[in-house]
């Protein structure tokens, strides 16, 4: 068998070179490092020192792997299987918990398992997008509940039992339902329980998505009456992702997290093994952490109210959601940027370069009408930083 010599001679030492050379053009610098970041994405996955430092012994590929015997979480050395199988269950408040690479695979994961292809499930109208796309892959019929008007955006629980009817009467009752806790637009938190309540009385299994509240807030799914429960390492658990938890009820555990019949040690929705390198490691070292600041939500949920009363003195500026406002994903109207922006030379990206002037970053690029930010983490001298930092914007002519 012969074969035809290509034009990719990669003995070529041009070729090479000219390769290395195209490479080395690639900045990959991070150009707003070190500065305030407000994206509700970031604030809640800084690492700490104490985490970056370990981080370095970890960054080879499948890291962890060196002592397993088959299954992620029965690893010893590191020690997974006691931070998977204890750790997590307690602090989680759940009977069995996995490690997952992300919320929306802790979420697919259940649907997949709980529900059939051409099955209703109930969703609350302010669910990430990703909510809608793991019930899209797992083949399912959505129906959402209402919200309230501008500028609450609210989420009446009992509009899940008034929903749940409906669906059961027109035959389509739901096999599962998720309520977004809080969601990641406006930052509102529905009352969990009352919901829990609700779909345990009409017997839908209820998933809890935490993206927001895991690692940032208490939140213990027994308490809340609830089947399931997501999180998201990278966004709220001062992880190096992508990682996520997820958690379920005796109950549902032994279905959701069901072994391979052709390879017993692999779990089927895990698709075998999950984070096998850093972000595990640094999920496990930020804990700690992690736990010292959910103690502390009732500084972060004053400092949120503190920023948005200030914020909201400056003529043109309105807060969005609910009020008095409990979380620190906040979202805001800011018209007073947009008129500003509508003569300024340029235009909507203004708002970032003056920002970015003063250290600070987290607003995207282009927003001026509005747009959402979170204040975790951030002494209140930052936050005092960033209000002063937004009334002498709105003052540029």
């Amino acid at each position: 068998m012969t074969f035809q010599k290509t034009n990719l001679d990669h003995k070529n030492p041009s070729i090479i070179n000219h390769n290395q050379e195209n490479h080395n053009k690639i900045n990959l610098n991070r150009e707003n490092l070190g500065l305030i970041n407000l994206n509700p994405l970031q604030r809640g996955g800084i690492i700490p020192l104490e985490t970056r430092a370990i981080l370095n012994q970890w960054l080879d590929g499948y890291s962890v792997c060196d002592f397993c015997r088959g299954c992620l979480d029965k690893i010893q050395r590191p020690p997974i299987e006691t931070f998977v199988h204890k750790t997590l269950p307690k602090f989680l408040g759940c009977d069995e918990v996995r490690i997952t690479n992300g919320a929306r695979e802790g979420k697919f994961m259940i649907m997949h398992t709980i529900c059939e292809k051409g099955d209703w499930i109930l969703i609350d109208v302010n669910a990430h997008y990703s909510t809608f796309v793991a019930a899209e892959r797992a083949g399912l019929n959505i129906e959402k509940t209402p919200k309230t008007s501008a500028p609450e955006h609210k989420i009446n629980e009992t509009d899940f039992a008034s929903k749940i009817k409906e669906m059961e009467t027109a035959g389509r009752k739901p096999k599962l339902a998720l309520l977004t806790y809080p969601d990641g637009n406006y930052g509102n938190l529905p009352d969990a329980k009352k919901v829990a309540e609700i779909c345990r009385n009409a017997e839908v299994p209820l998933i809890i998505n935490g993206a927001y509240a895991v690692g940032r807030m208490p939140i213990n799914l027994k308490e809340i009456g609830a089947d399931f429960i997501v999180g998201s390492g990278h966004k709220s658990m001062a992880a190096s992702g992508p990682i996520g938890v997820v958690g379920a009820t005796k109950k549902w555990a032994e279905q959701v997290f069901a072994k391979s019949k052709n390879y017993p040690l692999k779990g089927v929705e895990e698709l075998g093994c999950t984070s096998r390198g850093h972000s595990i490691i640094s999920l496990m070292a930020s804990f700690p952490y992690v736990i010292k600041r959910v103690a502390n939500w009732d500084k972060e949920v004053e400092n949120a109210r503190y920023f948005s009363d200030e914020i909201t003195k400056i003529r043109g500026i309105k807060a969005i959601g609910e009020q008095p406002h409990n979380h620190d994903l906040m979202a805001f109207e800011t018209l007073v940027f947009y008129e500003i922006s509508t003569t300024h030379k340029r235009r909507g990206f203004f708002l970032y370069d003056e920002l970015k002037a003063r250290g600070i970053t987290g607003i995207k690029p282009g927003l001026t009408k509005n747009f959402k930010l979170s204040t975790f983490g951030l002494t209140r001298k930052e936050i005092d930083k960033i209000i002063g930092a937004f009334k002498e914007i709105a003052k540029i002519k």
